[in-house]
């Protein structure tokens, strides 16, 4: 019989309406603060990797023809793609920082909410 009840309290929540918790809140304000820096870091990650392969494919003759115009070209685009790769993680770190400091208040104060209702 009790596990009756402990069904019918299972469907009955399911059908209940949902309210957001603070500790959901959190969680988003967390993801936001992170998306701006995950998002430049991907896009420039890939786009500077593929600089990188297009110079290396202009230097070792892979595409185009055999010119020393092209060998130049290929090593300038292979550079600035391994410099790009490099500073990505730099940039990325800077992005995060001010996006964590724009939301910290926020995040803070919330958190306290959580901490304190649970004390």
């Amino acid at each position: 019989m009790n596990t009756d009840k402990i069904y019918a309290e299972s469907i009955a929540n399911e059908y209940s309406v949902k309210r957001t918790s603070k500790v959901v809140a959190l969680k988003k304000l967390d993801r936001r603060a992170k998306l701006p820096a995950n998002i430049f870091t991907y896009s420039f990650g890939i786009a500077s990797s593929l600089l990188l392969g297009l110079g290396m494919c202009l230097a070792m003759n892979v595409i185009g023809n055999q010119t020393a115009f092209q060998f130049v070209i290929g090593i300038i685009l292979g550079i600035t793609g391994l410099v790009g790769c490099g500073i990505n993680y730099p940039v990325y770190i800077r992005i995060k920082q001010n996006s964590k400091d724009k939301y910290a208040e926020d995040i803070i104060r919330l958190a306290t909410e959580i901490t304190n209702e649970n004390n």
